[in-house]
């Protein structure tokens, strides 16, 4: 019985999104797998990443797992981050790729242009470093973390779905832009909640928990 599987497509480092699993959940069964029926078979997904997303959905492609993907997304509690966000939707400007369109919207940029404080200072791309994260749907996820909590970031692009009542949380940098996603048993985070200390094993030990309902 596999508890949690953590999927590897060999995109980003997988070891500290298993560890922070395994810290909150010591007695579960957490494998990190590139397998199609390990996906298939455990009661709970992770679906992390790093990287381009051109090279993402490759490696994807290349390893089989798209359907796995595509299955689990749609039957069980499912957690996507970073990369794992951005790919569950139609289109990317980075590369102009093509994501798995579980979810309309696309994947944009920070504009250059648009990247300065209030007071006019010029802000970094990648947006990298801690962040707080505006909570804008009540949502199980969400149990024990308090609105406005820091999370940790590592991006040159988000998400803007087509449907904004799939917007569980937001971030500003300057621009208010989309932090996670909810829609029926999927929950997605563009922040590493492995990275975020505290509040990021909170949200993975909700996570463990989440019987799929908002």
């Amino acid at each position: 019985m596999i508890d949690i599987a953590v999927v590897d497509y060999g995109m980003g480092n997988l070891r500290s999104v298993s560890k922070a699993l395994e810290h909150v959940a010591p007695t579960k069964n957490i494998v990190v797998t590139s397998s199609h029926q390990d996906i298939l078979d455990a009661e709970r997904v992770v679906f992390p990443g790093q990287g381009a997303m051109p090279d993402c959905m490759r490696e994807l492609e290349s390893r089989g797992l798209r359907d796995a993907i595509l299955k689990a997304a749609a039957t069980k509690p499912f957690l996507g981050i970073c990369i794992g966000l951005q790919l569950l939707f139609q289109h990317s400007e980075e590369g102009n790729a093509d994501g798995l369109g579980i979810l309309s919207g696309k994947v944009k940029r920070f504009a250059a242009e648009a990247m300065h404080d209030s007071e006019g200072n010029k802000l970094k791309v990648p947006h990298m470093g801690w962040n707080q994260v505006y909570q804008k749907q009540a949502h199980s996820m969400w149990k024990d973390i308090p609105d406005g909590e820091r999370f940790y970031y590592v991006h040159s692009y988000y998400v803007q779905p087509d449907d904004a009542s799939l917007i569980a949380g937001v971030t500003e940098y300057p621009a208010t832009f989309t932090g996670a996603i909810a829609y029926k048993n999927i929950f997605a985070v563009q922040f590493h909640p492995e990275k975020s200390q505290h509040a990021g094993l909170q949200l993975l030990s909700n996570f463990v928990q989440w019987n799929g309902n908002s």
